[in-house]
C-alpha cells in the first residue's frame, strides 16, 4: 500500500468580525460572542508572513521629552460635557456619543460646535437630515455662528473632501451609521462599513489633530449598534439617556482615556435647547407643604457626583393577584427589598400591591438606596410620613443587615447642602470620631455641621428608630 504524498487541501477559515474568534465552518451565530451574522467566508487559509523592519514614522525618544502641550484637553464652553470629559476635547480625540433617537444628541452637538466656533473652525456632518434641517435647528436654539460650517453627506470620500476644504479643529458627524465607503462592500449601517468608515476618521482625526465627535444609534436594549470594535477604536464614549416624558437628559461616561470614565453630566432639554444642570437638586426632590407617607430620600454617586433622589412607594390591598411595579428603580431590587421586608421586618405584603418609583425621571441602579426604598415601602404600609428632614443611605443585604458603602462623606455634605438635618447610615461607615454631628474625619472629610448621623445595623433598627417596626 502506497501512501498519497502531496499538499493539504486549503480548508475555508471563518473568523467573527466583532471579536476574531475562529470556526472551521459557517455558522450564523459566534459561538464566542453570541453575535449574529459576524462571521463572513475569508476564502483560504491565512498564513502568517515574515515581517521585516520598515522606516518609522518618528524615532523613539524617552518618555520625559515627550511634548504634551498638544494633548491638553480644550474646553467646550459646556461645563456639563466638559466635566464628564475630564475638562474638555482633546485635540485628535475621537468621540463617540451614543443615545435613543429623540434624546437631543443633535442639540446637544449643535450647541459644542456652535460654543467650539468661538475659539476655532467646526464643521457639522450630517447624513440623517438635509442641511435646512440642521439650519432651522440651529436658528431655533440660536447656534448661528460664521465659523460654524454645515454639510448634508452620506459618502466617506466627499466627507473627507469637506475636510480638506474647512479644515476645521471640530469635526461632528451625525451619525457614524449613514456614511459609507464605495471601496467596500456592504451596505452603509452594516458591521463592515462601519468598521471601515471608523477606523477611516480616527486615522485622519488622528494625522490632522482634529477633535471628532461620531454620533452612534443604539440597539432596543440600550447598547450601541455595530460592531464592538467600534467602541475600542474611540478614545472616548459617552451614553446620551433621558425619558421622553421627561426634560431631564444624563451624559454618561463610559470610556475615556483622557479622563474619568465614571462621571455624569445633567442638562435639561427644552424648546429653546439643551442647557446644563450644574445643581439639579430640583428636579430630583419634591415640595411639599406637608410630609406624606411613602416617600424616602437617599443621596446616590454618579462617578464623583453626589446626587439626590426621592424613592416613592405606594402599598395598597391587591384585588387579585399581587402586583410589583417598578419605575425608575430596578425591579429584582425591588423584589429583593420586599422578600427581606416581609422576613425580617415582619410586614405583610404577600396579598399587597407595591408600586415604586422615583421623582423626575431619574434612574437608582446603585445598592446604596435599599434603605431608603425599604423605608418608603414600609412607611407607605403603615401610612406613617417619615421626617421630611431624613436622608437614608445604606444597602440592605438578604439576612437584613444594612452594608456599608462607598462615598458615604461626599453624600452627607450634599444632604448637609440640601438642608437636611438627620441621616440613616451603615455601622463603621468612615468615622474616626463618634457621635452625631460632632465634625469627626468621615473618609476623608468631615461630618456636616447641624447633620445628626444615626448608624443602623440591620433593617429592624432602621424601622425601630422611624416608629415603623
Amino acid at each position: 500500500m502506497t501512501k498519497a504524498v502531496g499538499k493539504s487541501r486549503e480548508q475555508p477559515a471563518f473568523r467573527c468580525e466583532e471579536c476574531g474568534y475562529a470556526v472551521p465552518k459557517w455558522v450564523g451565530r459566534c459561538p464566542e460572542c453570541q453575535a449574529w451574522g459576524s462571521i463572513p467566508e475569508l476564502c483560504g487559509t491565512s498564513r502568517p508572513r515574515a515581517v521585516t523592519a520598515g522606516p518609522v514614522s518618528a524615532p523613539a525618544r524617552p518618555i520625559k521629552e515627550i511634548d504634551v502641550a498638544a494633548a491638553q484637553a480644550r474646553p467646550t464652553g459646556v461645563a456639563e460635557l466638559d466635566r464628564v470629559l475630564g475638562g474638555g476635547l482633546v485635540p485628535g480625540a475621537v468621540l463617540l456619543l451614543a443615545g435613543e433617537p429623540g434624546v437631543g444628541k443633535s442639540t446637544l452637538l449643535l450647541e459644542v460646535a456652535r460654543r467650539y466656533a468661538d475659539q476655532g473652525t467646526a464643521l457639522y456632518l450630517t447624513g440623517e437630515e438635509s442641511a435646512a434641517q440642521v439650519r432651522l435647528r440651529a436658528e431655533r436654539i440660536g447656534a448661528l455662528h460664521p465659523a460654524l460650517y454645515l454639510a448634508a453627506e452620506t459618502d466617506l470620500a466627499a466627507l473627507l473632501g469637506h475636510v480638506d476644504a474647512v479644515r476645521p479643529g471640530l469635526l461632528v458627524v451625525d451619525s457614524v451609521q449613514t456614511l459609507g465607503s464605495p471601496a467596500v462592500d456592504g451596505a452603509p449601517g452594516g458591521v463592515t462599513q462601519i468598521r471601515a468608515v471608523t477606523a477611516a476618521l480616527v486615522s485622519v482625526a488622528k494625522q490632522r489633530g482634529i477633535a471628532t465627535i461620531l454620533v452612534g444609534h443604539v440597539t432596543k436594549d440600550g447598547s450601541i449598534a455595530g460592531p464592538r470594535v467600534l467602541e475600542h477604536l474611540v478614545d472616548v464614549v459617552l451614553h446620551f439617556e433621558g425619558e421622553r416624558h421627561s426634560t431631564l437628559r444624563l451624559v454618561r461616561g463610559v470610556k475615556n482615556r483622557y479622563g474619568p470614565a465614571d462621571e455624569v453630566g445633567c442638562f435639561e432639554l427644552h424648546d429653546a435647547g439643551i442647557r446644563g444642570l450644574p445643581d439639579p437638586s430640583g428636579l430630583f426632590l419634591s415640595r411639599r407643604t406637608e410630609p406624606v407617607s411613602g416617600t424616602c430620600v437617599t443621596v446616590t454617586v454618579e462617578g464623583k457626583r453626589p446626587l439626590p433622589a426621592e424613592v416613592q412607594a405606594l402599598v395598597d390591598k391587591a384585588h387579585g393577584i399581587p402586583r410589583r411595579v417598578a419605575s425608575g428603580v430596578e425591579s429584582a431590587r425591588v423584589a429583593m427589598v420586599l422578600a427581606v421586608l416581609s422576613r425580617h421586618g415582619r410586614l405583610r405584603l404577600g396579598d399587597q400591591d407595591v408600586y415604586c418609583a422615583t421623582v423626575g425621571g431619574m434612574r437608582v441602579t446603585e445598592p446604596a438606596a435599599d434603605l431608603a426604598l425599604a423605608l418608603a415601602v414600609a412607611s407607605a404600609y403603615r401610612g406613617r410620613p417619615l421626617p421630611p428632614d431624613l436622608v437614608a443611605v445604606g444597602e440592605v443585604g438578604l439576612a437584613g443587615d444594612v452594608r456599608r458603602v462607598s462615598a458615604v462623606s461626599r453624600r452627607l455634605v450634599e444632604a448637609a447642602r440640601l438642608g437636611f438635618t438627620r441621616a440613616l447610615v451603615p455601622p463603621a461607615w468612615g468615622a474616626t470620631v463618634s457621635g452625631p454631628g460632632r465634625g469627626g474625619r468621615a473618609g476623608g472629610g468631615s461630618v456636616p455641621a447641624g447633620l445628626r448621623v444615626e448608624e443602623v445595623a440591620d433593617l429592624g433598627a432602621a424601622l425601630r428608630a422611624m416608629a415603623l417596626g
